[in-house]
């Protein structure tokens, strides 16, 4: 950063737009972090992270260290304490959030709990906030709209590149389904792929391949293999070309057109015909 970047910045959205159902709070950069202790928490979502040199928190009873390329999400009303780990200069970036759906939306993105994250040097999680801060300086954001739109993106990208203590981020996990999910594009219309022909196209046992699915997607990879067939079947349905269902089952993978209808009913809340209708 340069010299103007490296003062003090605080954003707080006194008018931030109560009817987003996720808004920020606040959003800052601080150059020399103060020692904090909030025996009851923060009120609000609290995402911390350095900048630069290295701090250390208290949270739940553990002591976690924060040095650059880390972070942490503090739920609200959960006891912290947090301090530079030594007296050299530590530098951070922060922002608060809000809303009547912002429990919800965290944890439909897996985050159950206040957790330290880290991430690789260079991509575009660790800069974001920064960057948030820079537009922020550059346009009146009263009503916090584009504020909000940004933490939106922070959250996303938090869950695609963010890799917890206990394992790696989304991100890693899906390169190592790429191979297959690459391959999986030009072969689930074969009515006999399975469980077993999938992993062994990546190599791995069954069991891991379903850990990896699960850690990714959140679903089972036979699962997946339906999601991809019938999301296939939908734009055949919807397209140019009437082709009859009957054609389209076979053209997805499956050889009995009554099991495709149900599968795609007890899944879509409809019948293909009913589909291609609405579409």
């Amino acid at each position: 950063m340069n010299r103007s970047e490296k003062q003090k910045r605080h954003f707080l959205f006194a008018g931030a737009e109560p009817s987003l159902p996720i808004f920020v709070e606040s959003i800052g950069y601080n150059p020399t972090q103060e020692t904090l202790e909030r025996k009851d928490g923060y009120p609000c979502f609290h995402w911390l992270q350095t900048v630069q040199g290295e701090g250390v928190i208290e949270v739940a009873g553990q002591k976690l260290a924060l040095p650059v390329n880390t972070g942490i999400l503090l739920f609200p009303h959960v006891k912290h304490y947090y301090a530079s780990s030594s007296d050299e200069l530590w530098s951070t970036v922060y922002v608060t959030f809000e809303g009547p759906q912002a429990a919800a939306f965290v944890t439909k993105l897996g985050f159950r709990h206040s957790e330290w994250f880290r991430w690789d040097e260079g991509n575009e999680l660790g800069a974001h906030l920064e960057g948030m801060l820079t537009a922020m300086q550059q346009a009146d954001d009263r009503s916090g709209l584009d504020a909000s739109s940004g933490l939106y993106r922070f959250l996303i990208l938090l869950k695609k590149y963010g890799q917890i203590r206990t394992g790696a981020s989304l991100f890693q996990h899906m390169e190592k389904l790429n191979p297959l999910l690459q391959w999986l594009d030009g072969h689930f219309h074969d009515p006999a792929l399975g469980l077993p022909e999938m992993a062994e196209c990546l190599g791995v046992s069954a069991r891991y391949l379903n850990v990896l699915f699960r850690r990714a997607f959140g679903m089972t990879a036979y699962t997946y293999l339906i999601r991809l067939r019938l999301t296939k079947a939908k734009e055949l349905i919807s397209g140019p070309e009437r082709k009859s269902i009957t054609q389209i089952a076979q053209l997805v993978g499956y050889r009995d057109v009554s099991h495709f209808i149900a599968v795609f009913g007890k899944t879509e809340g409809m019948t293909p015909e009913q589909f291609r209708k609405l579409h």
